[in-house]
């Protein structure tokens, strides 16, 4: 851990545990905890949780790093992305993928989206993932559960929707809320919940039904998101023991445009804003249609292997070099990487239905089934079209039981799983048209920077360079049981077996693929052990270790042919762990601290995806901390190194000072290597700088008491986080930065009004891109955002 880590985090536990008027407690870990000080920022868990094992219990007496995020401290501390998570959940800082908060960065590598259990297609920037209406968010730091299918062990984001069930009983009355939101940059934001009781024919239980819709600009110019989404959940007890749920979610978003931030980076950028300007005029778009197709650029058809536009490292020539507005200018952090031909259309649709028979001496059958899907059109104008249409379904039964033999206790479950899934990947960045820094975008965009696209082919216009359709199947038998020894030891053993199936094909015109069709299968066992033992005066140190495989899946879920054919598309990983958890002060204070090392891979991008191997090893802190009736804190901080084991051999666009090329010799074309360990000083293992080392939030909310004229409260608290770098030798580095974040509301009655301000101090700030042009391109951070919401309930 940092020393700085190491202060902080001391400092908070020790002035916490010293406040006056609070002593200590026994706490039985074991038996319900007693909460002395009112949760009015939901802070504490009230129902266990069964995200880590599949097992009902209480994140804080789980042996793994995990963390929530209820409704109430969701809306209190205005969370309304996944990237806003790193506030409450250490660990979770995440680098920009093209400004699309899809997927989380958990332990230094992309995290998976599951949906009440169940893993979502890939989203890697694709969409936003919609978090609105979520009854809990769960985060957890390490494999999923054998139930939840194999992955990796980097970690896992739950969502888990509202439903007709709170708190265990069904919906009682009808209600509901109406709410409206506006803020900077022309926010407009409009949702409504209605919750039912369903009481008709003996049948007794609940419908919850919310819908949202957005149509916004944004702190970027040029990029308006407009999002909808329609959510409803049935839950219903069915008589002689049994029940069900089912429901779903549909979501489309328009506007979600990818966008590299800046190009064209230097240090004097990142340090003073200051822009080389200049464009390149060589290239002319001959039929005035507002872009480039490949016979302008200087050839069609395509060359094979050769990348003929732009590129010729390590040599310049005239259409690399700017020609015309050489100079430099101060660069506004609104002004983006855009342009009016960049779109992004997303479609989801979420399903799930649940058949669940409680029998009388505790056990339950589970009869599950879920599906998934994801259609998406895109466009980015430097060169990146793509079109993605991928279905998964996965049924899964379940019995859960349980088993006492003397001093031995056990809670277990035994169960299958099939998993199914049919994609299509179709995308263009092989022929060698893109170059990201071409573009001058403190001038704007012209034709002879904006690349073609196949979704208006001409005669000599671009096609889809990949076009891969994939389909592969899991099928699984897995266990866990929570065994208890005596009182205070506790034993988790659990484990699967999956038997894979993958095929895929790639027709593109230049994909890079073998050509042909191929097919794989194998078996494989995934296993986790978690030893605990609860001290009677709140705390649980614990131990946990874990080996899994998992798939190497694309952006759209589907699997490369090379990698079949390579035998590297299902990969290991291992994660070994140690930690103390604990609850103190009558269970006002929570938390835990978390120490692990693992080793997992992370598939790259470009002509031919790569499986690259990581080692990251950490320190991870949270506290959350009832100080008094009315005032709350919570603490989140990590130190982490994540390692690329080399040989690298990925491909990878690089920055032109590595050439030793001139930038006004090299910003109208490109650079790239087809192994990074070519470059000095990578042939071997190197540190994955695009993700800070440190991170540290620390926030304190109040709520009042409730009095005639109503009830007040807020959060405000800030985020550090230490300095980021391009992976290069002798790289650009993106300095360290602090964001401070204020939400205050006002209630009375069935009225409710919020103020948020997101980076209240407007602080400048810089996120490395991500993937193989994340030597090329940073994204500003967002600044200074307030939004009002007012919402009336019924």
């Amino acid at each position: 851990m940092s020393k700085r880590l190491m202060l902080v985090a001391g400092a908070s536990l020790s002035a916490l545990i010293a406040s006056p008027g609070l002593a200590w407690a026994q706490v039985d870990m074991v038996d319900e905890v007693v909460v002395t000080a009112q949760d009015r920022t939901g802070l504490l868990e009230k129902d266990p949780s069964d995200s880590v094992f599949g097992l009902d219990k209480a994140l804080i007496e789980t042996p793994r790093s995990a963390s929530f995020a209820s409704d109430v401290t969701l809306e209190r501390y205005g969370i309304e992305s996944i990237d806003d998570l790193t506030a409450i959940s250490p660990g979770t800082y995440t680098a920009s993928f093209y400004g699309v908060a899809g997927a989380l960065n958990i332990r230094g590598t992309l995290a998976e989206n599951y949906f009440r259990g169940f893993k979502r297609i890939e989203n890697r920037g694709t969409y936003s993932t919609p978090i609105a209406n979520a009854a809990q968010i769960e985060i957890v730091r390490g494999p999923p559960t054998p139930i939840y299918g194999a992955g990796k062990v980097g970690g896992m984001l739950n969502f888990v929707p509202k439903s007709g069930r709170t708190e265990g009983a069904y919906i009682s009355e009808i209600s509901g809320q109406a709410d409206f939101t506006v803020g900077s940059y022309n926010r407009k934001e409009a949702s409504g919940q209605i919750s039912i009781p369903l009481n008709f024919g003996g049948l007794e239980g609940g419908l919850n039904l919310y819908g949202q819709a957005e149509n916004s600009d944004s702190f970027y110019r040029a990029i308006s998101p407009r999002r909808e989404m329609l959510q409803a959940s049935v839950d219903l007890e069915l008589g002689g023991g049994w029940r069900t749920a089912f429901g779903g979610m549909a979501f489309h978003s328009d506007g979600d445009v990818q966008t590299p931030g800046w190009n064209r980076l230097t240090q004097d950028l990142i340090d003073n804003q200051t822009y080389i300007t200049g464009r390149d005029t060589t290239l002319v778009d001959a039929n005035g249609d507002g872009k480039l197709t490949p016979n302008e650029v200087g050839f069609y058809p395509y060359a094979s292997a050769l990348y003929l536009a732009y590129y010729g490292f390590p040599q310049s020539d005239a259409n690399h070099t700017l020609d015309v507005g050489v100079g430099t200018t101060k660069l506004d952090p609104r002004t983006v990487y855009i342009s009016d031909a960049d779109f992004s259309n997303s479609w989801t649709r979420t399903g799930y239905f649940d058949l669940i028979r409680d029998f009388d001496n505790g056990s339950a059958l589970k009869f599950q089934l879920f599906y998934d899907e994801l259609k998406n059109k895109r466009f980015v104008s430097y060169g990146y079209p793509a079109m993605f249409d991928s279905q998964v379904g996965e049924a899964r039964v379940t019995y859960d039981f349980d088993y006492d033999v003397g001093l031995v206790t056990s809670k277990s479950f035994v169960g299958a799983s099939y998993r199914a899934f049919d994609g299509r990947r179709m995308e263009s960045f092989n022929s060698g048209l893109i170059a990201l820094d071409r573009r001058d975008i403190a001038f704007g965009a012209t034709a002879n920077d904006i690349i073609d696209d196949p979704f208006s082919p001409e005669t000599y216009g671009l096609q889809w360079e990949n076009d891969n359709s994939s389909t592969w199947s899991q099928a699984g038998v897995f266990v866990t049981s929570d065994i208890f020894i005596g009182e205070r030891l506790n034993l988790i053993l659990g484990g699967r077996y999956d038997h894979y199936e993958v095929e895929a094909e790639d027709t593109g015109l230049v994909s890079y693929q073998p050509p042909g069709k191929f097919e794989d299968s194998q078996g494989k066992g995934t296993y986790s052990a978690s030893l605990t033992y609860q001290f009677d005066f709140g705390l649980m140190p614990y131990i946990t270790y874990a080996e899994t495989a998992a798939l190497e899946m694309s952006q759209a879920g589907d699997i490369a042919p090379s990698l079949i054919q390579q035998d590297a598309w299902l990969s290991d990983s291992d994660l070994a762990e140690a930690g103390v958890k604990f609850q103190l002060l009558s269970g006002s204070l929570v938390g835990s601290v978390a120490g692990y090392r693992q080793n997992r891979t992370q598939l790259t991008g470009g002509p031919n995806p790569t499986v690259r191997g990581t080692r990251a090893k950490g320190v991870e802190v949270e506290v959350r901390y009832l100080a008094t009736d009315n005032l709350s804190f919570t603490f989140a901080g990590n130190t982490q190194r994540t390692t690329v084991k080399g040989p690298d051999a990925s491909f990878s666009y690089i920055p032109y000072y590595v050439t030793g090329v001139d930038p006004v010799n090299a910003f109208g074309g490109t650079y790239v290597v087809w192994e990074f360990s070519s470059l000095p000083g990578r042939g071997g293992d190197y540190a994955y700088t695009l993700i800070p080392r440190t991170v540290l939030s620390l926030y304190g909310s109040y709520t009042s008491d409730e009095y005639d004229w109503g009830q007040v409260g807020g959060v405000f608290g800030a985020t550090r986080v230490s300095e980021t770098a391009q992976t290069v030798e002798n790289p650009i580095t993106y300095p360290e930065y602090t964001t401070a974040n204020l939400s205050l509301f006002y209630a009375r009655g069935p009225f409710h009004a919020s103020l948020n301000v997101d980076n209240v101090f407007d602080e400048l700030f810089f996120t490395p891109a991500a993937d193989s042009y994340a030597n090329l391109a940073a994204i500003p951070g967002k600044g200074r955002e307030w939004r009002v919401t007012l919402k009336r309930s019924f």
